[in-house]
């Protein structure tokens, strides 16, 4: 196992294109960390980097307090994952996980140990003999794993390792990748673009955009405390909403109507220093509510409005609706560049006057129709329009 460090890490290629940008982050002994990002945000440039496989330009690379940025990638006591099985056809599953050692000069004996005690953590000891022919798609995945696991390396890195497998196998495949992560207890770097993924693995989180770390911390605190606009937005699904909105002393003002400022929110404005001004208001999914079936005493707590319906789509345990708003959207610069960044299947882009909800599988809410909606203002979040930043969490973070 191992600690990686990565200080003021930045990769700039011959054209000047910077893919990373002065990258800080601790990778703690025997931690799970994942770095997300949309496509482009210089993930797997960060991953090759610490595999060796792409120089760094400036900054220093740590493994266990070493420096390693002029190590050959052989030297570095790393595994690597790709999207990728890269099997070779021709071996069986006992070969090919077994070729790196043997490679090496590792002991037959000890090969044998190895890859039999590798395929009895991934449950492929009756595949042993079988070629990657006669494998489906998740068994391969498990043979590449199998392949970097009988290294017992310092750490291992994987490169989007579950995105050529169908969905429910990518489930299947996640529930492994977590199982054997703890069971092993080796460092881990994991790349994926999948947001899902990452807060289902991860015991930290790393967010990208545009070769800068944007925010590293668990899963939950992502999902509950973005720092900005991008975080807040990449997290979660559907995506946060948001909507143009104006503070007015205690309270706010929205599209769908005026709202009390909750004690904690008030209190995290003052202490930042922000008045009257306009915001972007975000709000997710799931903190809407069918105000038919919010118990009396809550519907106080929060706001209650009305909207025209659009499109409902039932989920069995829960339902989206999907609701218009008169005026218009939320607009920003920074909210333009995110939603060109990452895609508007990904983040919001401006200018969208729909709100997604998530409700109770028994609401009645039809599309056509005009529903009566419950918001829990007390989780609202507030942006500074012009630089994303999030004003209403309690400690403000640095300026990137």
């Amino acid at each position: 196992m191992a600690r990686i460090e990565l200080d003021k890490v930045s990769k700039v290629y011959g054209d000047g294109f910077e893919a990373v940008k002065a990258m800080d982050l601790d990778i703690a002994d025997g931690e799970f960390m994942i770095l997300v990002g949309p496509s482009g945000c210089g993930k797997s440039t960060a991953l090759r980097m610490i595999a060796g496989l792409e120089d760094i330009s400036s900054g220093e690379l740590r493994i266990d307090g070493e420096v390693v940025n002029d190590k050959a990638p052989k030297d570095r006591d790393i595994a690597m994952v790709f999207q990728s099985y890269a099997l070779y056809p021709h071996m069986t599953v006992r070969d090919n996980m077994g070729f790196a050692l043997q490679l090496a000069g590792v002991d037959k004996e000890e090969i044998r140990r190895r890859v039999e005690e590798a395929a009895k953590i991934l449950d492929l000891e009756q595949h042993l003999d079988r070629k990657p022919a006669n494998l489906s798609g998740g068994q391969r995945q498990r043979v590449a794993m199998g392949r970097a696991i009988v290294r017992s390396p310092k750490a291992y890195l994987m490169d989007e390792p579950l995105s050529n497998l169908d969905a429910k196998l990518r489930v299947q495949m996640r529930a492994e990748v977590s199982r054997i992560q703890q069971r092993t207890g080796t460092t881990t770097v994991y790349v994926t673009h999948d947001q899902t993924e990452a807060m289902t693995l991860g015991d930290r989180v790393a967010v990208m955009r545009a070769g800068v770390l944007q925010q590293v911390d668990a899963p939950q605190t992502l999902y509950n405390a973005p720092v900005n606009l991008f975080v807040a937005g990449f997290i979660g699904s559907p995506a946060m909403n948001f909507l143009p909105a104006t503070i007015e002393g205690s309270r706010l003002r929205l599209p769908i109507g005026e709202v009390e400022l909750p004690d904690e929110l008030r209190r995290a404005l003052e202490a930042s220093g922000d008045g009257s001004r306009d915001v972007i208001a975000g709000i997710r999914p799931e903190h809407f509510e069918d105000a038919s079936v919010v118990e009396e005493h809550r519907l106080a707590e929060g706001h209650v409005f009305e909207a025209k319906v659009s499109l409902t789509e039932s989920m069995g345990s829960e339902i989206y609706a999907y609701v218009e708003y008169e005026g218009e959207g939320a607009t920003s610069d920074a909210l333009e560049e995110i939603a060109q960044d990452a895609g508007t299947a990904e983040v919001p882009g401006a200018g969208e006057t729909q709100i997604v909800t998530r409700l109770d599988p028994t609401s009645k809410v039809r599309p056509g129709e005009t529903a009566k909606l419950w918001m829990d203002t007390r989780k609202l979040h507030l942006f500074d329009v012009q630089e994303g930043r999030n004003l209403t969490l309690r400690e403000q973070p640095a300026a990137a």
